[in-house]
């Protein structure tokens, strides 16, 4: 089942590539890149949402949009799955680059698209990589709350369960904890890191009590935030692989990565390495946005995109 769902996403993914708009929309590009840096330059923070968003929306039934799309009467969409619900953020954001890409070419650009590359310009502005971005993704018509909840990581879970919830993806075990180095900026919500500043021992003790303090006992505070990574918060780096070594992980999800198992070299690698790290981020970012793409005829391009045609 795994080869099929691979060879399949081989198959979809040949037809993307970096120059889809040149002769169709030779602005999208540009028009694009401005809305996104336009919006970090107000919130920092947006960098780290946007690129959590394009993540979401490819675990979920591929990358092609869906996480955008808004409850209807015929389906629950995925915005408020655990993974997601008072979480994911920035869908404005695409929302207003939508906008002003239809004020220059209406009706070509995809919001899948739009998604790869806000994820793209969003590391790029706070000096993280670049990459090339492949195009002529389709937007889907339907989202699904279920899917969600059943294929995206959440921050309680263990290693093992992480590894397979990649490689249902595609992606193998370097790909993931690579591609979990986006936690080198963000934040976090008390909720998902109570447990583990309380009540496990993998943590060192000073940052435990640093983190308590925003974080009570008793289930209040629960959207108070905490930076994934305290060293440098606003700046894509390989702080975050560091922080796991000293084991100042935020999220459970997070330290298993270095906690005695198959990753602990890969962590140390690029803790080591902060090129390698890029360089590996990219490639991998460019392999994620190959899953499962609507290409063609499949899907549609959305007028606006919270909503199908």
């Amino acid at each position: 089942m795994f080869f099929g769902l691979f060879s399949l996403k081989q198959c979809q993914a040949y037809y993307l590539t970096p120059n889809y708009y040149d002769y169709t929309c030779p602005q999208a590009l540009s028009t694009i890149r401005t809305a996104i840096r336009d919006a970090i330059a107000k919130e920092r923070r947006m960098a780290a949402s946007l690129i959590r968003l394009h993540f979401h929306d490819c675990f979920v039934q591929g990358c092609d949009g869906s996480v955008l799309l808004k409850d209807t009467p015929w389906f629950t969409g995925e915005q408020t799955a655990l993974p997601n619900n008072n979480s994911i953020r920035g869908m404005e954001i695409i929302d207003a680059a939508k906008r002003a890409v239809e004020a220059v070419c209406p009706g070509v650009v995809s919001c899948a698209d739009i998604l790869s590359l806000a994820a793209r310009d969003s590391s790029e502005y706070v000096n993280g990589p670049t990459w090339t971005v492949k195009l002529g993704r389709r937007d889907s018509t339907t989202a699904s709350k279920d899917l969600a909840e059943a294929d995206l990581p959440i921050a309680f879970e263990n290693l093992d369960v992480l590894i397979g919830k990649f490689a249902k993806k595609g992606l193998n075990a370097k790909e993931m904890v690579v591609l979990s180095g986006a936690h080198t900026i963000g934040q976090a919500q008390c909720v998902t890191f109570r447990n583990r500043v309380y009540n496990e021992t993998n943590i060192d003790p000073g940052f435990a009590i640093h983190r308590r303090r925003g974080c009570p006992s008793d289930n209040s505070g629960n959207g108070n935030l905490a930076p994934l990574d305290p060293v440098t918060p606003n700046t894509f780096d390989n702080k975050y692989y560091k922080n796991l070594m000293q084991k100042r992980g935020l999220l459970h999800s997070d330290q298993v990565l270095y906690n005695g198992g198959i990753t602990d070299g890969i962590v140390a690698g690029y803790s080591r390495d902060s090129s390698s790290f890029y360089a590996d981020f990219a490639a991998a970012m460019v392999k994620m946005g190959d899953i499962n793409p609507l290409t063609g005829s499949a899907g549609q391009i959305r007028k606006i995109c919270s909503a199908a045609n």
